[in-house]
């Protein structure tokens, strides 16, 4: 769906103001996915849910291309820049206050659904990276699953497949993710 046709809360929006017009109607579900985000991060965070989907919703609004195809696909672009922002937030933090350090840790005790401290994220963000290059849809997963806390149902329908391929291409990219983060400790 482009800014021009319609926006994902439905109806249609002249082009200046599509995005004037969207952010009343997605705010509530961006606010929530952005706590969602957040409740997962160490605590002592001082970055907080609406700080976070405002910092997104700037980056979206000031992209060159603003199509989406559908309410789902917004969300996922949404998921998609607060990850951006969440680990450039994480890196900026750390180089401030750790002096860029990195914390080492038991990747064995790694799972990507519990809490991780800002340190795990920055060490997923860079698997994840890889993983990208090598398998782009089952990054995309780790990404609306993780960043976005889309349920395998949400993901099958915005990738178009079966649940039954999120659950295996979840499962393979979380051990694909453990292995490359073990590699690089």
């Amino acid at each position: 769906m482009s800014e021009k046709s319609s926006n994902p809360a439905g109806g249609s929006n002249p082009k200046g103001h599509a995005a004037d017009e969207l952010l009343p109607h997605v705010y509530d579900d961006l606010r929530k996915l952005a706590a969602h985000r957040l409740a997962r991060l160490a605590p002592g965070q001082t970055l907080q849910p609406t700080a976070l989907v405002h910092e997104a919703w700037l980056r979206m609004a000031a992209a060159e291309q603003r199509t989406w195809e559908n309410r789902a696909h917004f969300f996922a672009a949404a998921a998609e820049v607060m990850r951006h922002v969440l680990v450039d937030y994480i890196r900026r933090r750390t180089r401030l206050k750790r002096g860029g350090g990195q914390l080492r840790l038991d990747v064995d005790e790694l799972d990507l659904a519990c809490t991780t401290p800002d340190e795990k994220v920055l060490l997923i963000e860079e698997a994840l990276a890889r993983l990208q290059a090598e398998d782009a849809q089952k990054a995309r997963i780790v990404v609306l699953k993780f960043y976005g806390g889309l349920t395998d149902r949400e993901v099958a329908l915005n990738l178009g497949v079966t649940e039954r391929t999120v659950e295996r291409n979840w499962a393979y990219a979380k051990a694909w993710l453990l292995r490359s983060i073990r590699e690089e400790l």
